[in-house]
């Protein structure tokens, strides 16, 4: 019983952490930077994009976009600006170069009388051992660092999938509850009686 419940947490851990990493994030923060630099993907490459959409695929670096910002707080938060394609996750981003533009359209300094503050859409997570960033999707204004933003893509996603889940599991459980229980308590049974003859002989 130990076991299964161990198995079951990891898998709910994974498919967390996979939801977490592909979903969309917001965050409000005030570019600083833009800049371009060249990446050579290593063991981190899984984290990366396959490069811009109607670029040579399978070379071994390329050019990467980057936006560099800072939140409220005066944390620094730095985004990689890649396409997506028809890849995975399904963003369907192929809009790198304008995105790069829009963002360095709303670059702003610290000093600034009225900072530009913007909600930066993006998935992954930045781990600076690993050396990955999140891939920003869009970049938009807002009009100041205490915007409240609901994540009403999360919120739809995760019920209907939840509802998914659910409808999938319990058909699940009737199945084997009348198809595979059934069979199995017939296959234990068939083996308990032979060992029962086997014993009886001896």
């Amino acid at each position: 019983m130990m076991i299964k419940w161990i198995f079951r947490l990891i898998l709910i851990t994974l498919l967390a952490a996979v939801l977490h990493y592909n979903l969309p994030h917001r965050d409000i923060v005030r570019i600083t930077d833009t800049y371009e630099k060249r990446v050579d993907p290593g063991a981190n490459s899984w984290f990366w994009s396959s490069g811009d959409a109607g670029s040579a695929t399978g070379t071994p670096n390329r050019d990467v976009f980057f936006i560099q910002t800072t939140d409220a707080n005066g944390n620094p938060r730095v985004y990689r600006n890649e396409d997506t394609g028809f890849g995975w996750p399904p963003y369907f981003k192929f809009n790198t170069s304008n995105l790069q533009a829009r963002a360095a359209d709303f670059i702003s300094k610290a000093d600034d009388q009225t900072p530009q503050w913007v909600a930066v859409t993006h998935y992954g997570w930045r781990n600076e051992l690993l050396s990955i960033f999140p891939n920003a999707a869009k970049v938009k204004p807002v009009d100041g660092p205490d915007v409240q933003l609901i994540p009403w893509f999360n919120i739809v996603f995760l019920i209907v999938f939840a509802a998914v889940f659910w409808a999938v599991w319990v058909r699940w459980v009737r199945f084997r509850r009348a198809k595979i229980d059934p069979t199995t308590e017939r296959i234990s049974d068939w083996f308990a009686e032979k060992w029962d003859r086997m014993r009886g002989r001896g």
